[in-house]
């Protein structure tokens, strides 16, 4: 994880996601061509900070698969945006299965902090129907948790002397 590219790449991923995060919370929408480059660019930083094509990478292309048809199924009961749901499996192969669990529970917990927040906006400017929820911020924010995790391990292993 010393490599400047790999580190770039990461860098990268956490400045698209406070891009989307931004998008989100104006427009309620994640551009299709955002999630396309999310994807794509994570075989370029498998590539770039080793990941074995076989079987890490193909595992993470299945559990990004098992996160999108989860995701599916809340976008089929009408609670999550179909750029959510690219998003949040676009954003699984950029990690380990575990990391991909860790993401499912943090992007779970911000989006109940979010949805509450929401619905107490909703109802003080007592509005009517059902509110909005931008989940791409609450997906955003699961992502930013794990690329600093691996910034804060990263730096904690490093001595003083280093």
């Amino acid at each position: 994880m010393n490599d400047g590219f790999t580190l770039g790449l990461l860098g990268l991923l956490a400045a698209m996601l406070a891009w989307i995060a931004v998008v989100d919370v104006r427009t309620y929408t994640i551009s299709d061509r955002i999630n396309i480059a999310i994807a794509l660019l994570a075989p370029v930083y498998w590539l770039s900070a080793g990941v074995p094509l076989w079987p890490d990478a193909a595992i993470r292309v299945g559990v990004a698969v098992l996160v999108f048809f989860l995701f599916a199924g809340a976008f089929y009961m009408n609670v999550m945006g179909g750029g959510d749901v690219k998003l949040a499996g676009a954003l699984a192969l950029w990690f380990t299965p575990f990391e991909a669990l860790t993401l499912i529970v943090v992007m779970s917990i911000a989006g109940g902090f979010l949805t509450l927040i929401v619905l107490v906006a909703h109802r003080m400017r007592r509005k009517e129907g059902r509110p909005e929820v931008p989940y791409g911020v609450a997906i955003a924010v699961g992502g930013m948790w794990l690329l600093a995790q691996r910034f804060l391990n990263h730096f904690a292993g490093m001595s003083v002397g280093n």
